[in-house]
């Protein structure tokens, strides 16, 4: 009998914790044999769905000999108790390896899956927890700030409130309360939540993990968590999906850096995804994974443990060595006109940057933010239109002689100050193809100013989201700088008496000058112990 048509049983399951809270788990497992290792996933949007928006069913991977176990986490779907968000979990986790290994399906062997929430549920547990065989964490992170919130002391606006909301709604569908739900929904549907979404998770879900971030100031490292993985946990198998659009890359890439400063020997894949669209071969990449390390069936044909997919080039590179990446600099130069003229502003390799720029952010209008990993929706963007705003400098190079490799995480340092305390950076890395009308964005990133250090003349820098992409001859390389991103960041209203967020009558126009000279682009590659993950 193929693994496709194999009988499957599923069934649903308690466990009871030792403070009396019930956690409700959904089983599948073939028919009449076994006992079989045991695939665990513990997510909060109901075990029903069990991340069928990026994985095959649990039916599938019962199929080829798993015991697959969905658990609803604490306070969530048909669980007990009340939901604390990440900080209730390392116990939990705990307790449930414990309890599935027992369970008389399984033959005492644990793996686990999952990706964002259930990413980080499979890496926190109490210390002295016996680890897992294997984990599979994808699209996740540890740190609440850099990993799930914030980004260059920016809040993520747009997704932020987007998934406060859907955790919001889930706790109102619980108790039964139509009406909160009934608006929660009709906010998403017609994008007010850009506009409302403070208010309703304050009014819905106040003690929520969104809310509970949004009060949080991103420049204060004490008010926020970095959770910890045991070490041992670190040590063991483990595989590493991350997507080019998903904004938990950084993430991923330091879980990528723990293990293996922990002695692991982590697999890492980074591929051409956003965070709810993967591409279609990662499912046989997990099978593989845990059929080896749970089943003891080694791939016939292996694939190699660290792949990063070329986004120009629609393949699979391995990490270069630092050599073959290159120029490692660029300088920016322009004359007043960057955001006039996109002959003006220049971006020269190996270069010295050089001339200013002044950009005038007007909060009626502040420019969009297209695709990238935090725009919606995400993925590729053609920006051509967005650059040719007058309030969006851009800086070209000449057409490029060579192919060159751009690997690793990019860095963009220069001068800047405001006419207001508080104004954004907003930077894009762009590729315009030499037989091609187009602006083919490729990395962004974004830094917030606020208070009194806006008003002086020192160097920023801004990290973006790192990138694999290959430059063919005649291509040229953009650096475009705006002061705004809506709405994946709030706007900033260019002083501290109201918060950044939606535009309001409240938010003044600010008069951005960038001074070019001293100015770098730079790239970190991804083995080099540079990149900014936390």
């Amino acid at each position: 009998m193929s693994a496709e048509t194999r009988a499957m049983a599923c069934r649903q399951e308690a466990l009871t914790l030792a403070d009396g809270v019930v956690l409700r788990s959904r089983l599948w497992h073939p028919s009449g044999e076994g006992p079989w290792p045991a695939l665990l996933m513990r997510q909060p949007y109901g075990h029903r769905i069990a991340s069928t928006v990026t994985y095959a069913h649990p039916s599938w991977w019962a199929s080829h000999g798993f015991l697959v176990v969905v658990q609803d986490v604490r306070g969530q779907g048909e669980s007990g108790g009340s939901f604390g968000g990440f900080g209730q979990e390392a116990a939990d986790t705990s307790a449930t390896h414990a309890w599935v290994r027992q369970l008389p399906e399984c033959n005492g062997r644990l793996g686990a899956y999952g990706f964002s929430y259930q990413g980080l549920t499979q890496l926190t547990g109490a210390e002295a927890t016996p680890p897992p065989e294997c984990t599979a964490p994808a699209m996740t992170g540890l740190d609440e700030r850099r990993h799930w919130s914030c980004e260059g002391g920016a809040h993520w606006w747009q997704l932020g409130l987007g998934w406060g909301l859907q955790l919001a709604a889930l706790q109102a569908q619980r108790r039964g309360d139509t009406k909160a739900w009934l608006e929660i929904r009709r906010s998403l549907d017609d994008s007010t939540y850009l506009r409302d979404g403070p208010r309703l998770l304050q009014r819905h879900d106040p003690d929520g993990m969104a809310w509970t971030w949004f009060q949080n100031e991103p420049a204060m490292d004490k008010q926020w968590t970095v959770h910890r993985v045991p070490k041992t946990w670190l040590q063991r198998p483990m595989l590493l999906i991350g997507g080019w659009w998903d904004p938990h890359l950084v993430g991923l890439l330091d879980l990528w850096h723990r293990s293996k400063a922990a002695g692991g020997q982590p697999s890492l894949h980074i591929g051409p995804a956003s965070h709810l669209q993967w591409w279609p071969e990662t499912q046989q990449l997990m099978l593989e994974f845990f059929q080896q390390h749970l089943q003891d069936r080694p791939p016939l044909e292996p694939t190699p443990a660290q792949q990063l997919w070329n986004i120009t080039r629609h393949r699979w590179d391995a990490i270069p060595t630092p050599e073959a990446i290159g120029p490692s600099s660029w300088g920016l130069r322009g004359h007043g006109l960057a955001c006039i003229d996109p002959s003006d502003g220049a971006l020269l390799a190996d270069g010295e940057g050089e001339g200013r720029v002044v950009i005038v952010h007007d909060p009626w209008r502040p420019v969009p933010a297209i695709g990238g990993h935090l725009g919606t929706p995400p993925g590729p963007a053609n920006r051509l239109a967005v650059d040719q705003r007058s309030d969006v400098a851009t800086f070209t190079s000449v057409p490029l002689g060579d192919e060159l490799l751009l690997s690793g995480q990019p860095l963009l340092c220069l001068n800047a100050l405001a006419d207001q305390p508080g104004f954004d950076l907003c930077i894009s890395l762009s590729r315009l193809p030499a037989q091609a009308d187009s602006v083919e964005q490729l990395s962004t990133g974004v830094l917030r100013v606020r208070g009194g250090e806006a008003l002086q003349n020192v160097r920023r820098s801004v990290t973006l989201q790192p990138l694999q992409v290959t430059l063919d001859p005649g291509d040229r390389l953009r650096i475009s700088i705006a002061a705004a991103a809506w709405p994946a960041i709030g706007v900033n209203p260019g002083h501290d008496v109201v918060p950044c967020g939606a535009p309001s009558p409240d938010h003044r126009v600010v008069t951005l000058t960038l001074e070019l000279a001293g100015s770098t682009l730079q790239l970190n590659p991804f083995d080099s112990g540079r990149l900014k993950l936390d």
